[in-house]
């Protein structure tokens, strides 16, 4: 629908699969953006796909300038409000836009005449499992942190991808900024002894990060009267947990499952509350004349009446508008 042709085939599937796996790696919030039907003429075909970013992006192929500024419109309203929903595209005579819940029909006056469905579904990103350490029962948090449902990071001074196989993310340093933690980010210190206090402190300059400690219960208060010596108040040490600290006689696996359930029964009380991902401060306008959805950053058809700017998705629309601008000054739902 609209748009111009471009080569065909898995390529264009392919690279938008391969940004899903580097997104849900990274923690990156993004919609799928997928044609599911479509009626001729039309530049797209079911199966087309693209990815939106909350920075307004798109990256792959569902249609041209009669499909992209809607889908990109609506995939910021389902990443803010974490909502799946069907975008159908019709043409028709006259300006009409229906919302109901799940669904989404516009209608407009795109020169092909074509139609299209696209399902748009938010993927938010998963809760981030933060593992210092290099014992085993880190590692074993790593693998069942996975299982958990959990984007998982290990943390290790020095430590590199091949270290960690099972890992979506790997920090060499215990600077935690490229693992992209968020309001749902735990972390769980099982570094023995070694740099204690160190990774309880990189974790904790993280106001939203909880920390369980695997450590005995007389290691674990060494451990917060180190960090108190190092200025940090109780407020925050009271973040750091120590689950298995008065069990004795406990495999690494064993420490590393009582860690983990501690870390869900943590996120359980607080609600599993995942804050909406901020998106690009985007703003559509509506054609006055045909009805699309036209973004004013890319389009290159405006005009000016009475002070105030209208944009179009073509040239025929804007001279459609100026011929008689009064006709077309009418509300229209955006």
């Amino acid at each position: 629908m609209g748009g111009s042709k471009i080569k065909r085939g898995d390529r264009i599937t392919d690279e938008v699969i391969e940004l899903l796996h580097e997104y849900a790696a990274n923690g990156t919030p993004c919609v799928l953006a997928t044609v599911v039907r479509t009626e001729p003429p039309t530049s797209a075909r079911p199966g087309d796909k693209a990815v939106v970013t909350a920075d307004g992006k798109l990256r792959g192929w569902i249609g041209g300038s009669c499909s992209e500024p809607i889908v990109r419109r609506e995939a910021l309203r389902a990443l803010s409000e974490g909502v799946p929903q069907l975008v159908r595209i019709v043409p028709a005579p006259e300006v009409k836009q229906t919302r109901k819940r799940g669904e989404l029909m516009v209608a407009t006056t795109c020169p092909s005449g074509g139609a299209l469905d696209i399902f748009i579904e938010p993927r938010l990103p998963r809760p981030l499992l933060l593992v210092f350490g290099d014992s085993p029962a880190a590692h074993t948090l790593i693998r069942m942190g996975a299982l958990a449902g959990f984007r998982t990071c290990s943390v290790h001074p020095g430590a590199r991808a091949e270290d960690f196989l099972a890992a979506d993310v790997v920090l060499g340093t215990l600077e935690l900024a490229d693992a992209n933690p968020g309001p749902d980010t735990w972390a769980v210190v099982a570094t023995m002894g070694h740099y204690d206090e160190d990774a309880l402190e990189a974790a904790l300059a993280h106001p939203s990060i909880e920390v369980a400690l695997v450590a005995s219960t007389r290691r674990a208060s060494a451990a917060r009267d180190a960090l108190r010596v190092r200025g940090i108040d109780d407020e925050t040490l009271e973040r750091i947990h120590a689950p298995a600290g008065r069990v004795r006689g406990v495999s690494q696996e064993e420490i590393a499952l009582l860690a983990l359930a501690d870390v869900v029964t943590a996120r359980g009380k607080r609600g599993h509350v995942t804050a909406p991902p901020e998106t690009a401060p985007v703003v559509f306008a509506t054609d006055q004349v045909c009805g699309m959805t036209v973004d004013p950053l890319t389009s290159q058809h405006k005009s000016v009446y009475r002070d105030l700017t209208y944009w179009f998705c073509s040239a025929g629309c804007q001279a459609e508008f100026e011929g008689a601008p009064e006709k077309y000054l009418r509300p229209i739902e955006a």
